[in-house]
């Protein structure tokens, strides 16, 4: 049974599960969920996310959800298939841990909640707060004055290596231009743009990045 992607393509989530399978090369398939018709909060979507958030995976019976822990469990399931982008040795897989957990608190509690600010909220009939997003960039720049002196000593945010750490900020690094906002192009962090553009152009991201999330078979 091939696995199946339970979300759509115009969520920041299932996008970095996208780009995670493009890049392992992992057959899979998109079962559409349709969020204007409320179809995640379903009886039936309930029953597999109680949440009623997507994604969620369903590997051969297996149901899986929240964004990074399919990633991790599908690299476990497929360490040498694709790119390998969690290391082996200790100190290694300790390195890519500290960058997952710098990226959880450091750049996604400051990215998500300033994309929701001003991209989502006007989808719930709300009116985005300029002065609440700014100081999100605000502090979200402080944090990336950090990640300017990491990756000034390599080339990626866990070590020389592309790892799943860099996937994990794809999705909502990638919306902050569209939010109003050039914190990942500002020259003045000259190592964060160099790392910026070389993941947001690999072909993992560059195949989801847009919205859509064509099956991998």
């Amino acid at each position: 049974m091939v696995l199946k992607l339970h979300g759509t393509g115009n969520s920041t989530c299932t996008r970095r599960v996208g780009a995670f399978l493009r890049e392992k090369k992992i057959p899979f398939e998109l079962v559409e969920v349709n969020l204007m018709k409320g179809e995640h909060k379903s009886p039936a979507f309930v029953a597999k996310q109680p949440f009623g958030q997507i994604p969620y995976i369903d590997d051969d019976g297996f149901i899986l959800y929240e964004s990074r822990a399919i990633c991790r469990y599908l690299e476990a399931k497929y360490p040498n298939q694709g790119t390998k982008l969690i290391p082996d040795d200790i100190k290694g897989k300790a390195l890519f841990e500290q960058a997952a957990s710098v990226e959880a608190s450091n750049f996604d509690a400051y990215a998500a909640k300033a994309v929701a600010e001003v991209i989502f909220k006007p989808f719930f009939g709300q009116t985005p707060d300029q002065a609440v997003f700014q100081e999100l960039i605000k502090q979200l720049g402080l944090r990336l004055d950090a990640y300017e002196v990491i990756l000034s000593k390599q080339k990626y945010v866990a070590g020389d290596n592309f790892t799943l750490a860099d996937i994990f900020h794809l999705p909502y690094g990638a919306l902050l231009a569209a939010a109003g906002s050039n914190i990942m192009s500002d020259e003045s962090r000259p190592n964060v743009v160099r790392w910026w553009n070389d993941i947001t152009a690999r072909d993992s991201w560059v195949a989801v990045k847009d919205g859509v999330i064509a099956p991998n078979v």
